[in-house]
């Protein structure tokens, strides 16, 4: 079953994202390699692709995941978790509609 991953940062995030990101985007093309990841990206703090010294508000990732309990085991294992950038992280089950 898929599963959303949605992360809230902590204020000021920027420079722990910029630290804890390789290993970060190293678990996600492990998700893409193994054909389980349906996207992932950050919400920018502003309304630009490319929001610079403001950073991000949070992330989005959906997954295919085998329970709710292993979606969470593997948000809660995050190394943006780890470094202090998520004040907090919701998963929740995620039913994929569009596209088809």
């Amino acid at each position: 079953m898929l599963y959303a991953i949605i992360s809230q940062d902590v204020e000021d995030s920027l420079e722990r994202r910029l630290q804890a990101r390789p290993a970060h985007i190293e678990r996600l093309n492990t998700l893409q390699k193994e054909g389980r990841l349906v996207l992932a990206g950050p919400h920018p703090a502003i309304d630009s692709e490319d929001p610079g010294p403001a950073g991000f508000s949070g992330s989005l990732v959906v997954a295919e995941f085998t329970s709710l309990e292993t979606a969470q085991h593997w948000a809660d294992a995050d190394p943006f978790v780890e470094a202090g950038v998520y004040a907090q992280v919701t998963v929740k089950p995620f039913k994929q509609t569009f596209p088809t």
